[in-house]
Order: structure tokens, then sequence, then C-alpha cells
């Protein structure tokens, strides 16, 4: 087995397919940290909506197989988030369908789940956007994640950021949205290499800034927050909020450069997961997390977990790489290489929004990493997307 495949100069190089695909060591969920994959909607690429529908054109089937994947190798399921296409191609009313039918399913296998709550059903424009208009729109989607029988993440929102002018207004929205809620919550704070329109968030195109709005929303609110999601890839900042964290509030890294190190932690304390990344990377991420169960940062299981997660940082800066918010084409292409799917399409046509050569290579670096069950599969289904593209295999 071989493949020819191209770089981003015009050459080819030779790809000898790995024969061994990873086997976990062991399954359950892992205990020393909580471990959420956000994951990814498989379209129906026979449906025929139209591109400015919002209709998602979800094969359900197919999705919520794929959720079980997860939830079989230990891992919960963050659902609906920036991963899932929500504005990108998936519209509330879909949205609002793949939250329903997901928590349904973890109902039934017994599987650990938290749900994305936004605003994405306003129209465009800042016109009639009122704090009180926004809080309306969370409130619609916090109820239904709440009676679906999921935990909230409140998504950051594109509106909020749109028309607030001061922290205040932050706190104003947030602070009843957090008072209503019947569970503690996950704040999500998704920074603008994800999703340009969240720039300012908080408050303040100042980090600092915005770190201490965030942190005086938490300490007035204690015992409504369960943990904060940081996705700003600057890991020294987001250790140094994390210690800045009330007792029990918890960080969840969505840092998908450094996770690691971030997971792993040190003498004061660790992030727990909810990663984009470790939808293709489930069973190496669980099976690494596990390591982490028996023993302390500074022994042996520290040092395998790093040892086993270490190697997947080339993939994940790779199939993240700028503009990073199309992160989900090189992820969806990995799930149709490994069999978890039968295509290669995605929701609004965004398997185009990545060229040949950066899908080669997210081929060659997941391969590397045996993170294909059938590696004569894996190859076939290159070798076909080659051909499309016009290449000899």
């Amino acid at each position: 087995m071989s493949l020819r495949l191209p770089d981003a100069d015009g050459r080819w190089r030779t790809h000898i397919p790995r024969a061994d695909p990873f086997v976990p060591a062991g399954t359950g969920p892992p205990a020393a940290r909580t471990v959420l994959a956000a994951a990814h909607v498989v379209a129906d690429p026979y449906a025929d909506p139209h591109p400015d529908s919002g209709a998602g054109a979800v094969d359900w089937d197919a999705t919520l197989a794929f959720r079980r994947h997860l939830w079989s190798h230990g891992l919960g399921v963050a659902e609906a988030m920036d991963t899932a296409q929500r504005g990108m191609g998936l519209g509330w009313d879909a949205a609002a369908e793949l939250i329903r039918r997901s928590a349904a399913e973890a109902r039934a296998v017994g599987g650990v789940i938290a749900c994305g709550a936004g605003t994405d059903q306003l129209p465009p424009g800042v016109h009639g956007r009122t704090p009180a208009v926004i809080r309306a729109a969370y409130e619609e989607q916090c109820a239904l994640v709440e009676d679906s029988g999921a935990r909230i993440i409140l998504m950051a929102s594109r509106a909020l950021a749109a028309s607030a002018r001061t922290p205040e207004d932050y706190h104003s929205v947030y602070g009843e949205l957090l008072r209503q809620a019947r569970e503690p919550v996950i704040l999500h704070w998704l920074g603008p290499m994800f999703d340009p329109a969240l720039g300012g968030y908080w408050g303040s195109t100042d980090t600092d800034a915005a770190t201490e709005t965030l942190l005086e929303l938490v300490a007035a609110h204690p015992g409504r927050v369960d943990g904060v999601k940081v996705s700003l890839l600057d890991a020294g900042r987001e250790i140094a909020l994390r210690r800045r964290l009330p007792p029990g509030v918890r960080c969840y890294t969505g840092d998908d450069f450094h996770y690691p190190e971030l997971i792993a932690g040190d003498e004061y304390g660790f992030s727990h997961a909810l990663l984009g990344v470790f939808d293709p990377l489930a069973p190496l991420a669980a099976d690494a997390a596990r390591m982490l169960d028996t023993d302390g940062v500074r022994t042996s299981g520290a040092a395998r977990f790093r040892a086993a997660l270490d190697p997947t940082v080339p993939l994940a800066r790779h199939l993240f790489q700028p503009p990073t918010r199309f992160y989900k084409t090189g992820v969806v292409l990995l799930a149709w290489l490994a069999g978890h799917q039968r295509h290669f399409t995605m929701v609004g046509g965004l398997q185009s929004a990545r060229s040949l050569p950066h899908l080669a290579r997210a081929y060659e670096l997941a391969d590397g990493l045996g993170l294909f069950p059938d590696p004569v599969l894996a190859e076939a289904r290159m070798a076909a997307l080659l051909r499309v593209y016009g290449a000899e295999a």
C-alpha cells in the first residue's frame, strides 16, 4: 500500500500507510478529569436545502452513531457547539433538533452530555438587539437544553458581542441567566481566532480587562458556574485564569494547541477538557486520560499521559491552523477516512474550505497516529479523493 500525496509547494511524496491501528488499553470514562469531545454533525449528502436556509441537512442516524462512538470510549459529548457548525451552516432549528436527539440518545446509553445554548436564532444585524432581546434568545435555548435533560454550556453570543458596549452589559445578561439556571452551567469564552465576530468579548479588546470581567461574573454568582471553558489558544493566559477561579469552579481547556500540558497540569492545578480535536482523537485521548486516574502529576501517570498525547499535537496544530474556524473540514475528513460516515460532505458545502494539500497532510498525520481502524479503507478513500481532484493515486 502506498499513496502519492501533494504538498503546498506542488511537490509529491510517497506515503506508506501504517498497518497497525491504535488499540485502546481500556474503556470507561476517565476519573481524574472531566473530558468532553465537541462532536461534529454528519451531513445528508442527498438533501437539497437552500444554502442560506440553515436547515442543516443532517444525517441523523450517522450523527447519533458518531456520538455513541464517543461515549463507547468513555468521553462525554459537548453537543451543538462550534464543531457542529453552529453559525456556519447549522441553524438554530437544526441545532435544537440535534440537542433533543442527542440528549435522548445519551439517556438511552448512559452517556454524559452538555449542550451549547446561544443566541443564533436572532436575525443578522444589530438593530433592536437590546440586552433584554439577547437574554430572551438565550433563555429560549437554555430552556430547550434543560428540558432535554442536558447540562447548559452558555456559548459566546455574536449578538451580544456586536451590541454590548460595557462589561456591565455582559453582567446584566449573564447574571440573569445564571440566576435562572436549574443547575450550574459552563461559561464559554471563544476567542476571535475561532470566530472573528467574537472580538472584544466580555466588553474589551484588552484580554486582561476581559479576564477580570469574567472572573467578577463568576465570583458574583457562587454555586451557579460549574466551570469556564477557555478557547484562546494561549496556555499561559489559561493557566493564570484557572489559578484565580473560585474553589469548585473548573477550568475546561478549549486550547487545541496546548491541551496535553494544560490537562496534565502543574503543582497548582489542571484543566479539564472540552475540545473539538478530541472528536478525531477520541480513542487515543480517552486512553491517555485514563492514565491520570491512579497517579499524580509528578508520577508516572502524568508522564505516560504526556507520552501518549504529545504526539497528537502536530495533527491538532495542522487541523486548527489559520483560518482556525475551518478546522471542522479536517475533522470531518478524518471521520470519513476512519469509517464513521459514508461520505466527505459537510453542511453548507464546507468540505471545500481546505485545500487538497491540507487534507492530504491531515490524512498522513492521522495515519501516523494509528487513528484509522481500517487502514485499507482509509487508503482507498484517500485515493478516491485524490482522483476527484484529478490526481493519480
